[in-house]
């Protein structure tokens, strides 16, 4: 540390983001870059904790080595910073965009002060990787022999992909998208993760040896018994795509569309793909689900011109600050204030629909009512309609952006037979092992929807599950 009491004399500070004006005008991101001042800066304040609660599954769940890259920055060895944060995270220009940054909730320093800004550090070191050409391809020494599919190109699957590339398997990515990248290309919006920075980083594992079959789904494209004739080994990282609906009265009404089914068209609209119909310009939008989904959806409605946009969430408002229930270092519960709330999106808390209605089979009107909180005698307690507070609210495009509930019941899944949790989720052992032999699960398919970080790190873990796995077992599944 090269100045012991940096925590105490120096700010938080963050990228600024460019005017509302300028930034819905365009999809590209629209965070301003810092000068390298500024970033070793807010680097010096990290205070070298003889416990570092960001590096537990708590804090970072990719297991980032935070102190270590920080100390790098702040005396300027950005390329020693990026071995450091390398050694764990395959993909941290991804995470250093999209991550909630659970680190920074677990960071000492928030007990008192504001955190570090670890998240934008993260990002800052691995741009400038690209940007200097530090970030090369790195094909394996040797040839095991072995042979890998990898079911989904998510950060999931590519972080297993990579890794067991890098132990020296064969490793084919099947992708049922007609492009690679899975929800960081379809389902997370240009203004948040532009394209460009998942294709720099798709370059380097094709050019180390890694194989991607788009446009084709296993089980239906492919027979999955021709598969597992095929590889000795299958990892399935096919994500938690099954969405949570809403089945009230109108839900079949046209103008109604699962949040993912918008972001999905909008992101392929802009490569040139083009989708007709999901298009909120003109139109009175309310989404479903308060989010980050929903967040995302709210954002790019504004970008296209949509009239007004309304979120509902189901729970109360949370605190403006740090929930007592939620105390350091856990994740908080507390207010949340995205991009696009900024940019014309109004909230509404503790707010249930319970119909749709409308003319000439088009939705125009949402049936709601208010909720509050009921503790029961037996101790239990659940949200409630409130009496009397129906309202109706006036929607011509509604989003339904309520989560997910596990990975879809795909034939690939119904062909192998693996066995299922109670949450509908993969089954598996600590080391990913599903109750099929060879058959290994990581990310969201056996998670459960979750962080970016938790599926780099399941495809790390199961990479070295798999590795393990071969060295010890014949090609006989």
């Amino acid at each position: 540390m090269a100045d012991p009491k940096a925590f105490l004399t120096l700010r938080r500070a963050t990228p600024e983001r460019q005017a509302v004006d300028e930034r819905v005008g365009h999809w590209g991101e629209f965070y301003r870059p810092a000068p390298e001042a500024a970033v070793r800066t807010q680097a010096a304040r990290c205070m070298d904790c003889g416990v570092p609660f960001c590096q537990g599954d708590t804090g970072c769940p990719v297991r980032n080595i935070i102190p270590e890259w920080n100390a790098l920055v702040e005396r300027g060895d950005w390329r020693e910073a990026l071995d450091s944060l390398q050694a764990t995270n395959n993909f941290p220009e991804l995470t250093g965009r999209l991550c909630p940054a659970p680190c920074e909730s677990a960071c000492v320093l928030g007990v008192v002060n504001e955190p570090v800004a670890i998240r934008h550090i993260e990002q800052t070191i691995a741009d400038r990787g690209f940007r200097e050409g530090w970030i090369v391809p790195r094909p394996p020494r040797r040839a095991t022999g072995f042979r890998v599919a990898v079911i989904g190109s998510g950060p999931a699957g590519l972080a297993a992909a990579q890794q067991l590339r890098r132990f020296g398997h064969n490793v084919v990515v099947f992708e049922k998208s007609e492009r690679v990248g899975g929800l960081l290309r379809y389902g997370i919006p240009e203004f948040k993760l532009e394209k460009s920075v998942l294709d720099l980083r798709l370059s380097q594992l094709e050019a180390e040896g890694v194989q991607f079959r788009a446009g084709v789904e296993v089980g239906e494209d492919i027979a999955t018994q021709d598969l597992r004739a095929e590889f000795d080994a299958i990892c399935i990282a096919s994500g938690a795509d099954a969405p949570r609906d809403l089945d009230v009265p109108g839900r079949d009404l046209a103008g109604i569309y699962l949040a993912m089914d918008f972001l999905t068209a909008q992101n392929r609209r802009l490569e040139g793909v083009g989708c007709d119909g999901l298009d909120a310009r003109d139109l009175r939008v309310v989404i479903i689900g308060g989010g980050d989904t929903g967040s995302d959806c709210a954002g790019t409605c504004v970008r296209q011109g949509a009239r007004s946009v309304t979120q509902f969430e189901l729970l109360p408002q949370p605190p403006v600050t740090r929930s007592p229930s939620t105390p350091w270092p856990l994740w908080p519960m507390q207010l949340r204030t995205s991009h696009a709330h900024e940019e014309g999106c109004s909230r509404d808390w503790s707010v249930a629909t319970t119909a749709f209605s409308g003319e000439d089979g088009r939705v125009q009107r949402i049936r709601a009512v208010r909720l509050q909180r009921k503790v029961f005698s037996d101790g239990r307690s659940d949200f409630v309609s409130i009496p009397g507070s129906e309202f109706d609210v006036e929607a011509d495009l509604v989003l339904l952006a309520m989560g997910f509930s596990g990975p879809r019941k795909s034939r690939l899944l119904v062909d192998l037979g693996v066995e299922l949790d109670a949450r509908g989720a993969i089954a598996t052992d600590l080391a990913h092992r599903t109750s099929v032999p060879g058959v290994f699960a990581a990310g969201d398919a056996r998670r459960g929807a979750s962080l970016i970080v938790w599926a780099i790190r399941e495809g790390r873990d199961a990479a070295e599950s798999i590795n393990s796995w071969l060295a010890t077992n014949t090609r006989d599944l």
